[in-house]
């Protein structure tokens, strides 16, 4: 056969296939096969639609979700706080209870002595102020008399609440700083910065770049917005430092204060993501270094320079735990005091104890003072009172008042300490 014919066959035969599949095609699905179905020619309007509208075949594009606005928190106001803390202390109980059972037997033994003894010192009260107080009860025992648990309840109230010393002023410094005196540059205030040996010190400290921002702070004069109230936070590692910073934001968010926090833990790399979820949670700004393990002192300068320039009323710092017995690491504090005083005054050194470390902590008071010279306490974990003779210990020792007082993990679980009502729960 000859191939042209053989060509014609084949391509024939292949036409009558074509034909019956088509055929087929239409009667079953009544659509012919969109692989074999006429081409559409492609216009430019397919390619590119207008604005706002879908391509041919293209499901429509989906509005963009809103983000919610963020809803900022209203922080409790101080008389709630108190309220609440009070009815708390006051459910804890507390070592009071015991002496007052031991006290109510009427005639006490040395053995009833010897308890009473014990249960002070085991509420660490220490040595000294327990030997004070049993000899106060031992002679207002004799001269009262009287077995009536109320009337010796009385004496040791009056006893205890002469130890934790309501007079001490527990109020926090947040006045904020006038322009510093430039009249009398030969004699500056005792303390000050910025001038004579402790300028040169303080900038013998700092990073290069560190020490020229702070020269050329000091030679421009105070801020628009003037120095802002300093707060300046520290305690060994584990105390709640950064907790204690968010919580005493909202505490002057509460009483309507602007506030302004620096997160100078630049060694701890959860530290600023923690302090900065503080400060969003109450619209507080939160200044910080993106890059860890940075100079906390340089950090702690630009946050109060920042509060400054903004006339925010409040800058609190917050800084990186440290062992009270690594000497290196209680200098690098004094440095970042020094570098903060440069825009305005450190008003309050607050050390953050936890009241659980009993006796331990009466030693890293005492570091800290030296160091930077603490001028409060923040005393937190105190949800139960078996460790709270720290309180009575701390003042008595140093003369430095606790002044806010943590009893739980809720966000506005601080408050200012009220010596009447720690007294109280003591004795439940």
């Amino acid at each position: 056969m000859e191939p042209i014919l053989i060509v014609a066959v084949v391509l024939a035969v292949l036409a009558l296939v074509g034909g019956l599949w088509l055929f087929v095609g239409r009667r079953r699905g009544g659509q012919v096969p969109e692989e074999v179905s006429a081409h559409k020619p492609t216009r430019l309007d397919d390619l590119f639609p207008p604005e706002g509208e879908p391509a041919e075949g293209e499901p429509p594009a989906e509005e963009p979700a809103q983000a919610p606005a963020a809803t900022l928190e209203r922080p409790e106001s101080i008389p709630g706080r108190m309220q609440r803390l009070r009815a708390r202390l006051a459910g804890s109980g507390g070592f009071g209870k015991a002496i007052l059972s031991v006290l109510s037997r009427g005639d006490l033994s040395e053995t009833d002595w010897e308890e009473i003894e014990d249960t002070l010192l085991t509420s660490d009260l220490g040595i000294e102020v327990t030997t004070a107080l049993m000899d106060e009860l031992r002679t207002q025992a004799k001269v009262l008399d009287t077995s009536d648990p109320q009337a010796v309840r009385e004496v040791l109230r009056a006893e205890l609440l002469a130890l934790v010393d309501p007079s001490l002023d527990r109020s926090l410094n947040l006045e904020r700083p006038g322009a510093p005196a430039q009249e009398d540059a030969g004699a500056p205030e005792a303390g000050a910065v910025g001038s004579g040996a402790d300028a040169q010190e303080a900038e013998g400290d700092q990073a290069p770049g560190e020490a020229g921002a702070a020269e050329g702070a000091a030679a421009a004069g105070p801020a628009p917005g003037g120095p802002a109230a300093a707060i300046l936070m520290v305690g060994v590692n584990g105390t709640g430092k950064t907790t204690t910073c968010g919580k005493l934001a909202r505490v002057l968010v509460a009483q309507d204060r602007t506030v302004v926090l620096g997160a100078a833990d630049t060694f701890r790399a959860a530290a600023a993501e923690q302090l900065t979820t503080w400060g969003e949670r109450v619209g507080v700004e939160v200044v910080r270094s993106e890059r860890e393990g940075a100079d906390p002192a340089s950090v702690a300068f630009d946050a109060v320079r920042q509060a400054a320039d903004q006339g925010a009323d409040v800058v609190v710092v917050d800084t990186a735990g440290r062992l009270q017995n690594k000497a290196g690491l209680m200098d690098e504090l004094g440095k970042i005091k020094r570098v903060m005083e440069k825009v305005a005054p450190v008003g309050e050194v607050l050390l953050v104890l936890d009241a659980t470390t009993g006796q331990n902590g009466m030693r890293q008071a005492q570091v800290f003072s030296e160091a930077v010279g603490i001028t409060g306490i923040v005393l937190t974990k105190l949800d139960g009172t078996a460790k709270g003779g720290i309180v009575v210990t701390v003042q008595k020792e140093l003369g430095v008042p606790v002044k806010l007082v943590g009893l739980g993990e809720g966000a506005d679980d601080l408050a200012p300490f009220d010596p009447e009502a720690f007294v109280d729960a003591l004795l439940g």
